[in-house]
C-alpha cells in the first residue's frame, strides 16, 4: 500500500502515531480503529496461528490517547490446545490508555443439525457501488453505500476496505481489517440528524471466520440508549456472506459540539 500508514514501528513493541491516526475527539487524539487496530495486529503477530481463528476481540477504550509515542503490552492469559486467551494493554506515552483481550479457538468441523439463521443481506458486491468521496484527502477507509448515509434517515449498510496500513511496512491480515472496521460500529448504529453525539468507549467483535478479500460489509441492527448511554449493534460480512458481528457501548459526549461526520472515503 503506498497510502501512509496509521504507525510507524520504532523497535520492539513501540509505535509513533502518523497525521492518519489522528481523531476527531480532540485537535490532537487518536482515533479509535487505529487504536482497535494496533491492539489487534500485536496480539495476532505475537499468538496467531493457522489453526486457531480469533473469535472474539474486545477492546475497552478508557482515555483519549494523543498523538504521541505508543506501546503495546501483550500477556497470554491462557494458551491451551483448543482456546487462547490473550491480553493486551495500550500506553500512550506512558499512560494506559485502551486494553484488549483477545479468545483464539482452534478451527474444527462444525456438528451437523440445521439451526435458525438469521435472514443474510442480499445486496450487490462492492463494485457495482460508487466510492463515495474523501473528505481532503484523508479518508482512512473507503466506502461504498448501499443503503442510507450518515444525512439519512433509516438502517444504514455499506462496504468498506482499509486503504492504508495499520504499522508500516507490515501488510494488512484479514484480522486487523476487520479488526479496525469494528470501531466503525459507534457512527454507523449512532450517528444522528445532529451529528455524531456519543463516543463510544469499547468495541467487541465476534468472528466465525476471517474475511476474504479487501472490503468488509456492514449492517445497522441496533441503536438504543437512556441516560446518555448507548449500544449500537452491527453485522458483518464480505463479498461471500456473514463473518459475524460488532457491538459497542458508548456515552454521550459531553461537548457543546459534535464530532463531523466521519470521513467517507
Amino acid at each position: 500500500m503506498s497510502a501512509e500508514p496509521f504507525f510507524i514501528a520504532e523497535g520492539g513493541d513501540r509505535f509513533l502515531p502518523t497525521e492518519q491516526a489522528r481523531g476527531r475527539w480532540g485537535t490532537n487524539s487518536l482515533v479509535g480503529r487505529a487504536i482497535v487496530g494496533l491492539l489487534g495486529s500485536e496480539i495476532e503477530q505475537l499468538y496467531g496461528e493457522p489453526d486457531f481463528i480469533p473469535a472474539r476481540l474486545t477492546v475497552d477504550m478508557y482515555r483519549l490517547p494523543e498523538l504521541v509515542p505508543v506501546e503495546v503490552v501483550v500477556r497470554p492469559v491462557r494458551l491451551g490446545g483448543r482456546v487462547k486467551v490473550i491480553d493486551a494493554e495500550f500506553l500512550a506515552d506512558g499512560v494506559s490508555a485502551a486494553r484488549a483481550t483477545c479468545q483464539l479457538l482452534r478451527r474444527t468441523e462444525s456438528p451437523e443439525g440445521r439451526i435458525w439463521k438469521a435472514p443474510t443481506w442480499d445486496v450487490a458486491p462492492p463494485s457495482q457501488f460508487e466510492t463515495a468521496p474523501s473528505r481532503e484527502g484523508r479518508g482512512p477507509w473507503a466506502m461504498r453505500w448501499v443503503d442510507g448515509d450518515f444525512d439519512s434517515f433509516g438502517q444504514r449498510r455499506a462496504w468498506i476496505s482499509e486503504v492504508r496500513e495499520m504499522v508500516g511496512g507490515r501488510p494488512l491480515t484479514p484480522f486487523v481489517r476487520v479488526a479496525a472496521c469494528a470501531d466503525f460500529t459507534s457512527p454507523f448504529a449512532h450517528y444522528s440528524d445532529t451529528g455524531l453525539r456519543y463516543i463510544n468507549s469499547d468495541v467487541t467483535l465476534y468472528l466465525d471466520r476471517l474475511p476474504a478479500g479487501e472490503w468488509i460489509g456492514l449492517e445497522a441492527l441496533n441503536h438504543q440508549a437512556s441516560e446518555g448511554i448507548a449500544v449500537g449493534e452491527c453485522r458483518l460480512y464480505d463479498e461471500t456472506g456473514p463473518i459475524g458481528a460488532a457491538s459497542c457501548c458508548a456515552l454521550a459526549q459531553r461537548r457543546s459540539h459534535s464530532a463531523p461526520r466521519p470521513a467517507a472515503g
